[in-house]
């Protein structure tokens, strides 16, 4: 079933404090309140910002005011310009994490473009499969503790989140979302989230957060990530501690279908 987002005005201002939301947190001016930022506002509010692949400075575009038959990605690669749809909860949101990852984003539309240049607008490439994936509902993921990923690998969610609950919060694992879709399905706060997310593996904790963003460009440049969704671990962002209102307890770990046991044969790749 398609999800729909629910009206600005039905969404409590308070929703915006939950952990999902941590990474908007200097633009919830913008997400709280009964009235929608016009595109003056928002232009106003992620630019100066550039295109980290072709220089060129990027500006979001209302849609309705669109006359030309362009593909969106190749309008941002050649032209700079971002479709962005009005009083819409998904472009808003995508607007924001170009301003949050702009390499990334850079690099995702750079890839895009070129695979449709490779073999045309009618067919996508494994690659652009796990580029859309990612874009939507990607998370970035940094672990400082190999030992954590053995239980991520065998879907042990329990193990993972519950019994290694202080992992999560002394700083053994740290997240970011990106994908613009989560932070949607977040507008229904009972949703179970389940993101699609890239590894670092950081055991001396030697990356900031601020290197995060042009690390993850330059290996999906290499193409040293993301050639194949399958690549792309799946993550129950409910099952993080405090990420979900419901208790957290074994039976919410065990009955919950967001927690799936790992299928028979799949294999992850090792983190960057």
């Amino acid at each position: 079933m398609r999800f729909v987002a629910p009206e600005r005005a039905a969404v409590d201002s308070r929703l915006f404090e939950q952990p999902v939301f941590a990474g908007l947190w200097r633009f919830r001016d913008l997400l709280q309140g009964p009235s929608w930022p016009d595109m003056l506002a928002m232009n106003s509010r992620i630019q100066p910002l550039q295109h980290r692949v072709t220089g060129r400075p990027l500006a979001l575009l209302a849609q309705e005011t669109i006359d030309d038959q362009d593909n969106y990605e190749r309008r941002i690669f050649q032209r700079g310009l971002i479709a962005t749809r009005s009083g819409n909860w998904h472009d808003l949101l995508n607007a924001l994490v170009w301003n949050q990852f702009p390499a990334i984003k850079s690099a995702l539309n750079a890839g895009q473009v070129e695979d449709m240049v490779r073999i045309g607008l009618q067919q996508r490439t494994r690659r652009q499969c796990a580029f859309t994936q990612f874009d939507e509902a990607g998370a970035i993921v940094v672990l400082r503790q190999a030992r954590l990923l053995a239980l991520w690998d065998s879907h042990d969610w329990d193990g993972l989140f519950r019994l290694n609950r202080d992992a999560w919060e002394d700083g053994s694992i740290t997240l970011q979302i990106f994908g613009h879709a989560v932070f949607e399905h977040a507008l229904n706060p009972d949703m179970l989230l389940v993101s699609k997310t890239l590894v670092i593996l950081d055991q001396d904790n030697s990356i900031g957060e601020d290197a995060i963003d042009g690390r993850i460009a330059a290996a999906i440049t290499a193409g040293r990530c993301l050639g194949d969704p399958q690549e792309l671990r799946p993550l129950p962002l409910s099952g993080i501690p405090g990420w979900h209102r419901q208790a957290q307890d074994v039976g919410f770990y065990r009955d919950k279908p967001c927690f799936r046991p790992v299928r028979t044969g799949r294999i992850y790749p090792e983190p960057l």
